[in-house]
């Protein structure tokens, strides 16, 4: 839903299969935000904004702004968005934190290979008290992704794929956020959680990922290839993650980071 370098494609019916389980984090993620009463408060990576409007309940007086680099995730925001919610189409990698006294970010900074600077910039940028409050998914090393690569680094698919898949050095440790956003001044609040989600139906570890870290390797393939990928990943995937009568289990690790400027 954001970063630099060819743009990853992002269908919101897709991404939003999962809801529930996509919105946890973000919940989890805010209620540890302490600020009592934002003026300014951004959401970087909203995609549709579902989510973004969800934050006038915390902060009804606030002006708060999703910003989303996907035109497909901008238009399908909701209609009905509150008054004082906005989203509109812009990179992280331009956002500037000055005057903004929140900044949440869900699942996004991952697609930004720059975000670790990103992070320290806007703890100076921000306003005194602010807060930079982000997850980003820590499951790399996870059989899904590691699937995924190995599949792509196969003789079949190499010529194809090769350096389009991030590696596992994408996202950072919640110690290694909090010692750079400590070195930068401010009070942090760091920690990482496994959800163990269960999941209903055929493939649904594939549908998930189809919305998220599956989509740089589907941009890159053609019409033809896109399908012949999928049943030769899909797989792989039952074998790694069988399936049951009540569901399919996948753990899902994820590090969280509220930062507090004094």
């Amino acid at each position: 839903m954001t970063g630099t370098g060819p743009r990853t494609s992002w269908d919101p019916t897709v991404y939003h299969r999962y809801a529930d389980e996509r919105s946890r984090p973000f919940h989890d993620l805010v209620q540890r935000v302490q600020h009592a009463s934002p003026v300014e408060v951004v959401d970087l990576g909203c995609g549709t904004g579902v989510l973004t409007a969800t934050l006038t309940q915390r902060w009804p007086d606030a002006r708060i702004t999703g910003i989303d680099s996907s035109p497909d995730m901008v238009a399908g925001q909701p209609a009905d968005l509150p008054s004082n919610v906005t989203v509109i189409e812009g990179d992280i990698s331009d956002f500037d934190a000055s005057n903004i006294d929140v900044v949440v970010s869900n699942a996004a900074l991952q697609w930004v290979p720059e975000h670790r600077e990103l992070i320290t910039r806007w703890a100076e940028q921000l306003n005194p008290g602010g807060t930079v409050a982000f997850q980003v998914p820590a499951n790399f090393d996870a059989p899904s992704h590691v699937l995924m690569r190995r599949l792509a680094e196969s003789d079949e698919w190499a010529p194809v794929l090769s350096g389009v898949l991030r590696g596992t050095d994408s996202v950072d440790r919640a110690e290694q956020y909090a010692s750079a956003l400590m070195g930068a001044g401010l009070a942090v609040d760091a920690w990482e959680t496994s959800y163990v989600h269960v999941l209903p139906g055929a493939d649904p570890v594939l549908n998930w990922v189809r919305g998220t870290g599956l989509r740089p390797v589907l941009d890159a393939l053609d019409d033809e290839q896109q399908p012949r990928f999928e049943a030769q990943y899909a797989e792989l995937l039952r074998e790694a993650y069988p399936s049951t009568p009540t569901g399919t289990l996948f753990p899902f690790r994820r590090v969280f980071v509220v930062a507090e400027k004094n």
